[in-house]
């Protein structure tokens, strides 16, 4: 059984695909309230594995407590956790705001899920694992940019097709580098229970930026392009799966060679 966080989304959406084709059972939560239910069903019938889809905010503890309960009822236990879940404003104008303007508030509101949310799921599906002395793997999805920081000069004339200004802000290149830090935390104080505990760093991945984007950042790259969703799931089936039973705590960029300029 895995569980899938922001399984609504983009890479989300490609994680549960992967994990289903692969036999795992497959919950999804999600913070919209009928979103993950009618993607599990979809899911379901295109697979034939079982699934289940329930709505979570993760930045509730309470939220958390009562999803996995409801996962670990329908489905059973949970062998594997995905930590995809992020959040951005619902203005997005604050999000492109420069360091020396960036509001603390929205800070916090972006730390609460990327951070605290992906703490509470962790603990909560850790503990459950320890409580029923069960081995299992952790998967947190961070970003390059939890490792590098992020060129300025490629965002200068870049935008989404559907309109916007395209930024990373300072909160997301922190919360990033905090997931990458608390993986490798909890994989020292849960190897010895058998759970595992390691990180994905996608690289910039093709989600409707102009072509002055793409071409920009595709030229900082050793493989000439931005990445894929498909591009990221083999490496969610081997952390996920027995093919990496002496992995953990690691970080595994899947970046297309960015990081290594």
């Amino acid at each position: 059984t895995a569980l899938v966080s922001g399984g609504c989304g983009l890479l989300g959406t490609a994680f549960c695909r992967a994990l289903a084709t692969y036999g795992a059972s497959v919950a999804i939560i999600d913070l919209a309230r009928a979103e993950p239910v009618r993607a599990a069903s979809e899911l379901s019938e295109v697979s034939g594995v079982n699934t289940f889809g329930v709505a979570c905010d993760v930045s509730l503890p309470e939220d958390v407590v009562s999803a996995v309960r409801q996962v670990e009822e329908e489905l059973g236990a949970v062998d594997v956790l995905v930590n995809n879940a992020a959040a951005k404003p619902a203005d997005m104008g604050e999000w492109v705001r420069p360091a020396e303007d960036f509001s603390l508030s929205v800070w916090r509101e972006i730390m609460s899920v990327n951070m605290d949310g992906l703490f509470a799921l962790s603990r909560t599906v850790g503990n459950s694992m320890i409580k029923g002395e069960r081995s299992g793997s952790i998967i947190h999805i961070s970003s390059v940019y939890g490792t590098i920081a992020p060129n300025p000069d490629i965002y200068k004339d870049s935008s989404y097709g559907l309109g916007g200004s395209i930024n990373t802000p300072p909160v997301y290149s922190a919360s990033k580098a905090g997931v990458v830090g608390l993986s490798r935390y909890l994989a020292a104080y849960w190897g010895r229970h058998g759970i595992r505990v390691n990180t994905i760093s996608p690289g910039g991945v093709a989600d409707g930026q102009n072509a002055t984007f793409q071409e920009r950042y595709g030229e900082r790259v050793p493989l000439g392009r931005m990445a894929e969703v498909g591009d990221l799931c083999g490496a969610l089936i081997f952390l996920a799966s027995g093919a990496s039973s002496y992995v953990t705590g690691q970080n595994l960029l899947v970046d297309g060679g960015l990081s290594i300029w």
